[in-house]
């Protein structure tokens, strides 16, 4: 029988996890078309190994860095969002002290509120929204796009905002804590082609920014009256006023008295009801 160590179990375990996670975000990314068509040419050369094919082993031996060199330029966009997803892993930023969760970014209650409120009436006026609630990944680089703004948070002023024919509704709204920081802000379209084709360019900018940064983004369509929430990559339609609080909710990662949040479910619920029936 082999000695088998400790740190052998806990190296294999550490293996089996970078494995798992190089895999799981490689296929989301050109790494997996990547990857098949390695595999390709790996039984390739192992046919050619196989049946003493010098010239072709030649050609492979001398070509092998050059071709690394290549891998990394044309997956550099992967391999920078998959960095940039490390350093945003909440466990690393909690034990390496590079930089700390800003809990003073956290929403309150009565933002969620206000939030909430001011896209069921847009919703409901059929009024285009993008809104972006900024957490640990700081968005400063969007918020220099626009013009800056720094107001309290209230139903009233993301409804003014996003008025038709008003200075300020084209483009994204930026959320940090609970104040709206800034305005007609550009975000990056998502180039994920797995998106239904009737979404727009506010759903494709609201995906796009979740995919870069650790935001949520709340999405009205001006065509439909849907409300949309983006996070992580991820796009949910037709959200309903108790699922946009419960999102908002968990975005916020505060705890709260259970008794407070059934009751507040059950008021939003009605006044989603009320929408629905109006719309």
């Amino acid at each position: 029988m082999p000695n088998i160590r400790i740190t052998d179990i806990v190296e294999s375990l550490i293996i089996a996890f970078l494995v798992y996670e190089i895999m799981a975000w490689a296929r989301n990314t050109r790494l997996m078309s990547l990857l098949k068509g390695i595999i390709v040419i790996v039984v390739f050369i192992m046919l050619a190994a196989v049946f003493n094919m010098t010239t072709i082993l030649w050609i492979v031996s001398h070509i092998l860095s050059i071709a690394v060199i290549a891998v990394v330029v044309v997956l550099q966009p992967e391999l920078r969002k998959a960095l940039e997803e490390l350093g945003r892993r909440r466990t690393l930023m909690k034990i390496l002290p590079f930089d700390s969760v800003r809990e003073e970014g956290r929403i309150s209650d009565k933002t969620i509120k206000e939030i909430t409120r001011a896209c069921l009436e847009m919703a409901r006026a059929r009024t285009g929204a993008l809104i972006v609630m900024e957490r640990d990944h700081p968005l400063d680089e969007f918020e220099r796009t626009g013009i800056e703004v720094d107001g309290i948070v209230t139903s009233q002023l993301l409804i003014n905002i996003f008025e038709h024919n008003t200075p300020l509704h084209d483009g994204a709204v930026i959320v940090n804590g609970d104040r709206v920081t800034s305005a007609t802000c550009y975000l990056p379209l998502s180039e994920n082609m797995e998106l239904s084709k009737d979404l727009g360019t506010r759903h494709r900018a609201g995906v796009g920014v979740s995919e870069v940064t650790d935001s949520m983004t709340i999405i009205v369509s001006e065509e439909t009256g849907k409300i949309s929430v983006a996070q992580g990559g991820e796009l949910e339609r037709n959200v309903e006023s108790d699922r946009l609080e419960e999102r908002l909710r968990d975005f916020q990662e505060k705890p709260e008295d259970e008794s407070v949040r059934r009751l507040g479910r059950t008021s939003l619920t009605r006044k989603g009801l009320s929408w629905k029936n109006s719309v």
